[in-house]
């Protein structure tokens, strides 16, 4: 059944609908040796530590009105980080039209409205190919939510906190809430897709898949970066020091990556570079 912001409808009781967004994030950088796959693991050990990644989450809560009652948080060694926040609200007395809007969410200064009894969590996973060359940090954030409140308002914040070449995300709504009359409410605003929540200028720098499953609520998204610099996936020096054959190599690798990556396949078992 699809609602506009029109549309108010009166439930029986709480609004029991149960929303779920799964965001998860690629970086992937070329380290031809071991000391420089150590560096950069360090780096990115460093950079998303569970102090920052907390701060991310605090920033989530922010968005979507949430208040943080548990945090748990941990950095693992050899490298890793996990926070789980457990979060609550105040009564929901009214639903802006925002909050059915498709569009981008805001950046963190925006507050919208306050959301139920829920939990964020981000893991992270540095990982390396066992004969050098590639390595890749894996970030999953996971938001759910219950009531009213979409955490898809916090997408484009959470696009906007990591360095990514590619994104998958996943949004599916369960459960049901009923209206005064007993009707079941197996969702409760309209979408068409995980892209109405992510802005233009970000779609206009990713090719995008969509896989979903309107009947079931369940919404699918991929991203991958469309413009490729060599010198974004280097560490610590630039292509300018690399002869064109190793250019060529390098690329055709970390290409190979990121396509792998995208197409949850592998697509060539010649690992010779």
């Amino acid at each position: 059944m699809g609602l506009t912001p029109q549309q108010r409808i009166q439930l029986h009781n709480f609004n029991n609908l149960t929303k779920s967004l799964s965001f998860n994030m690629y970086d992937i950088c070329y380290t031809c040796t071991k000391e420089e796959r150590e560096a950069y693991l360090a780096y990115i050990d460093e950079q998303y530590n569970a102090d920052r990644l907390g701060k991310i989450l605090t920033n989530v809560c922010d968005i979507i009105g949430a208040h943080v009652l548990n945090v748990a948080k941990q950095d693992y060694i050899p490298q890793g980080a996990s926070v789980t926040m457990l979060i609550s609200e105040g009564p929901v007395e009214t639903a802006p039209n925002a909050s059915f809007e498709e569009s981008p969410g805001p950046l963190p200064e925006h507050v919208l409205m306050h959301l139920d009894k829920s939990h964020i969590t981000v893991h992270t996973y540095p990982e390396y190919h066992p004969d050098e060359g590639i390595s890749t940090f894996r970030a999953d954030v996971d938001v759910s939510t219950c009531g009213e409140i979409s955490p898809l308002k916090a997408l484009n914040f959470l696009i906007h906190s990591f360095d990514t070449d590619i994104m998958t995300m996943d949004y599916r709504v369960r459960g049901f809430t009923r209206d005064i009359h007993g009707h079941k409410l197996f969702i409760d605003h309209d979408i068409s897709s995980i892209q109405n929540y992510i802005p233009s200028e970000i779609k206009d720098t990713y090719d995008m898949i969509d896989v979903n499953v309107y009947q079931e609520n369940i919404f699918h998204t991929k991203c991958k970066l469309k413009k490729f610099d060599l010198d974004n996936y280097l560490f610590g020096y630039t292509k300018e020091t690399l002869t064109e054959e190793d250019q060529d190599q390098i690329t055709q690798r970390l290409k190979m990556e990121m396509d792998e990556i995208y197409y949850a396949k592998n697509m060539n078992t010649d690992r010779s570079v």
